[in-house]
């Protein structure tokens, strides 16, 4: 099968359309990050950058760090963009972008998000790193694909039970992390998590500036739901959709958060840069 021009969108380089990539400038092994400006923090600690190229919110280094290939890219806030970016990045391994065909040969890649986040346990503590083991979805993402038998729908019902949760909004779903990808990072400093990702930063997270959210008793919900010894413990705005198109087209994927933030205790890092560089580092280290 031939897919159109409009449906498979190329540069007149013969470039992925948003992320402006060629195959050849992706590695297998790719760290995705929300802010454009960490790219460069990212591949600062690089032994050598040999691509960077970047197009609206999307930007990619590729380089070495002590023989490992490595890509860092930027996607952007938000499960939107991770659309777009998780979608690109399957067809610069997996389709022939000049015959516009898909490969025989399926390419796994193996993704790591290092991103911030907000607790809501009050024993997190902020400059602290946590890894989703599982993921809570309110985006919808993964409804607009075809997708039986990959989430824990009794934990979804169970949460939908539990928050009341309003029929008006997106169904919310339940995926887990790469366990192959997840044990690189197994250390007494990363705490495993049950990570939320939300649909937007004000309202969908119970913050209240001059609109007042619709739910304001969703966040106490979040913070005391349980589920056979699971309790739900950051907010964040990526890592569903991540973990949700990763695994429909089969990649590993794992999302790396520093705790910047604690909703429960209202306390905010005194030197989050600092605190994300940590992270960075530790995850550069495992991964090379």
């Amino acid at each position: 099968m031939q897919l159109r021009p409009a449906e498979l969108i190329l540069n007149e380089d013969g470039s992925i359309y948003h992320l402006n990539l060629l195959p050849e400038d992706l590695a297998t092994t790719i760290i995705t990050v929300g802010d454009p400006d960490r790219v460069s923090q990212v591949s600062g600690h690089f032994d050598s950058v040999e691509v960077k190229k970047g197009k609206r919110e999307f930007v990619t280094h590729t380089g070495h760090k002590n023989g490992k290939r490595i890509s860092v890219i930027s996607t952007g806030i938000g499960t939107d963009n991770i659309d777009i970016v998780l979608n690109e990045l399957d067809a610069l391994v997996n389709i022939d972008l000049k015959t516009r065909t898909l490969k025989k040969n399926h390419t796994s890649l193996k993704i790591v998000r290092i991103g911030t986040s907000g607790a809501i346990q009050n024993d997190i503590p902020v400059d602290s790193f946590l890894m989703s083991e599982y993921a809570m979805g309110f985006d919808g993402l993964l409804h607009f694909y075809e997708h039986e038998n990959i989430g824990h729908v009794q934990i979804e019902d169970a949460f939908i039970a539990y928050t009341s949760w309003d029929k008006n909004k997106a169904r919310p779903y339940v995926l887990n992390y790469s366990k192959k990808l997840g044990d690189i990072f197994k250390d007494n400093r990363i705490r495993l998590g049950f990570t939320v990702t939300n649909t937007g930063f004000y309202g969908p997270q119970q913050r209240q500036l001059r609109l007042k959210p619709s739910q304001m008793e969703l966040m106490e919900k979040l913070s005391s739901f349980r589920y056979e010894g699971l309790s739900l413990t950051n907010l964040e705005m990526e890592t569903s959709g991540i973990y949700a198109l990763s695994q429909l087209l089969g990649h590993e994927a794992v999302s790396m958060n520093c705790i910047l933030a604690n909703r429960s205790t209202g306390e905010f890092s005194t030197n989050p840069a600092k605190s994300v560089d940590e992270l960075i580092k530790f995850c550069l280290e495992r991964l090379a």
